[in-house]
């Protein structure tokens, strides 16, 4: 690879430290008993409420309808993912430093396969959540889950939940599309 294309993949991989001080991933709430509306956000190794009491006002109101509380603490993926981020950071760039086109391949591979079991298993954490409810819960709806959306809007009672990329989500996106054009801008060489 030419000097330029290994300073790109440096670029790519560094740009990957983002996600440690950005939430990658994001979910908001409106409802008439927060009308400025509520929300949290997924870190790579935390989820916080966007304000303050926000995490705690979510889990109340999770707990009347019986879902679990939301206890960071407890979900192993977010003591995992700092660490698949450093290993994508340093395997970037040693690729760039090497200079191996064809690793940059194997580094994308990884990485897809990184996100994509990621929002697999954010799903599967929703559907848990939303759908095994206590059932001493105080508020009960037959038939009624209370699954949040992997991605866009869905209305669960009276709250409007709202789940998006957050920035952490677009500096992956980013960081996988400046390393395959580099993949593909150094093929002739």
């Amino acid at each position: 690879m030419k000097t330029s294309h290994k300073i790109w993949m440096a670029f790519a991989a560094l740009l990957l430290i983002g996600v440690y001080f950005v939430p990658i991933w994001g979910i908001s709430m409106e409802a008439p008993q927060y009308p400025e509306g509520i929300g949290m956000n997924i870190m790579v190794d935390n989820i916080e409420g966007k304000q303050p009491h926000d995490l705690n006002n979510i889990n109340g109101l999770n707990h009347y309808i019986g879902m679990k509380s939301i206890e960071p603490a407890s979900i192993p993926e977010l003591k995992i993912m700092p660490y698949i981020f450093g290993f994508l950071i340093i395997t970037g760039l040693i690729i760039a430093a090497t200079g191996k086109r064809t690793l940059i391949l194997y580094w994308l591979g990884f990485f897809i396969l990184v996100a994509i079991a990621g929002l697999v298993d954010f799903y599967l954490w929703g559907y848990d959540y939303g759908h095994n409810l206590n059932p001493d819960a105080p508020i009960k709806v037959p038939g009624m889950t209370y699954q949040p959306p992997l991605i866009g809007s869905k209305q669960l009672l009276n709250i409007n939940a709202t789940s998006l990329p957050h920035i952490g989500f677009y500096l992956s996106l980013a960081s996988m599309s400046i390393a395959g054009l580099v993949w593909w801008r150094s093929r002739d060489q």
